[in-house]
């Protein structure tokens, strides 16, 4: 009985170690385990430049969401972005492929990506880099100047969503409770019946017109 006892924990703990393994989901020179959002094969305009995921913001076709071709539930994603003067993205999580939803954000929260201090159009908080996208802000000091490499974590666990930015928790939050019912009917995302419903789901990055740029990106199921 021991033994077996034994066993069991050693397998146990072979299980947790697997579980919090690391795993690259880009490898520096192609958008190999991506693909575009709801269409065959992948968007051209999304390419890698000096290894890194760059979305070509005057490429005229291929245009796009890229989304993981696994789906991912529990949590911990960590990655480098940039964005150029101007422009606009984002991390897009618990995306449902399915023809009925015609684009990522309906139904999955969004990690926002863009220039705080050079987009044209005024920025809510909510609107700026590294906020859960219309729900709760970021501090804009957290973030880099134009133009840097940025390091985010995004973690999700027990219903708890954390996003950390350049080793600061910029964002924290329990989905599904009181509070957050409240703040997703106070935003636009109040309408759609499918946003953020469940808690398995694609990760995308948004084409929002490019300008931007990933590297780094790691995951590891919690």
């Amino acid at each position: 009985m021991k033994k077996l006892l034994v066993m069991a924990v050693f397998l146990f703990s072979l299980q947790q170690v697997s579980a919090q393994k690391w795993i690259s989901l880009f490898d520096g020179k192609s958008t190999k385990g991506w693909h575009s959002y709801l269409k065959p094969g992948q968007p051209n305009a999304w390419a890698v430049q000096d290894g890194a995921l760059y979305l070509d913001a005057t490429a005229q076709s291929g245009r796009g969401d890229l989304v993981t071709d696994e789906e991912y539930d529990e949590f911990e994603l960590k990655f480098d972005w940039k964005v150029a003067k101007g422009y606009n993205g984002g991390v897009i999580f618990f995306v449902q492929e399915d023809p009925k939803f015609g684009a990522t954000y309906v139904t999955g929260p969004e990690f926002q990506v863009i220039d705080n201090v050079g987009y044209p159009d005024p920025l809510k908080p909510v609107q700026l880099a590294a906020s859960l996208y219309d729900l709760i802000p970021c501090p804009p000091e957290y973030i880099k100047p134009t133009g840097e490499w940025n390091t985010s974590v995004i973690r999700f666990k027990d219903k708890k969503l954390e996003f950390t930015v350049n080793g600061k928790k910029a964002i924290s939050t329990t989905l599904w409770d009181e509070n957050w019912d409240k703040m997703v009917k106070a935003s636009k995302f109040g309408e759609m019946c499918c946003f953020a419903k469940t808690s398995k789901g694609r990760i995308a990055l948004q084409d929002h017109g490019g300008g931007t740029w990933y590297k780094n990106i790691m995951i590891r199921k919690l």
